[in-house]
């Protein structure tokens, strides 16, 4: 996949968007409220060849994807426990990287307060 094709999956999420805080070089999708109770859910690095894209995960399971494909990484500049940077080489299958961006985007969403989790139902 593409970056674009990525990034128009993420961003048909509810209360997804698109940001750079960290600067033109990483591609910050966030869940939540632009006045600062947003929270990250999914990240590209720019110009990236293959594509990498760092998904939030349950700990468990990330330990596990790192164990069983060396396309899956510890998150890159991220908490190593909950975030899995995964290199889009073709191991994984599109429908189950396309279920990690599901978890991902689930994960971050039940972290939020209440009352943006309600606006984003």
């Amino acid at each position: 996949m593409t970056h674009k094709e990525f990034e128009a999956i993420l961003l048909k999420k509810p209360g997804a968007w698109l940001d750079y805080p960290f600067g033109e070089g990483v591609a910050v999708y966030k869940l939540g409220h632009k006045d600062g109770t947003a929270k990250m859910f999914a990240l590209i690095a720019e110009g990236s060849q293959p594509i990498r894209i760092s998904l939030k995960c349950d700990p468990v399971l990330a330990e596990k994807l790192r164990e069983e494909y060396e396309s899956v990484l510890p998150g890159y500049h991220l908490n190593k426990k909950h975030w899995n940077t995964i290199i889009d080489s073709g191991q994984l299958e599109h429908d189950y990287l396309l279920s990690l961006i599901e978890l991902s985007y689930a994960l971050v969403k039940d972290s939020l307060p209440k009352d943006v989790r309600e606006v984003i139902a």
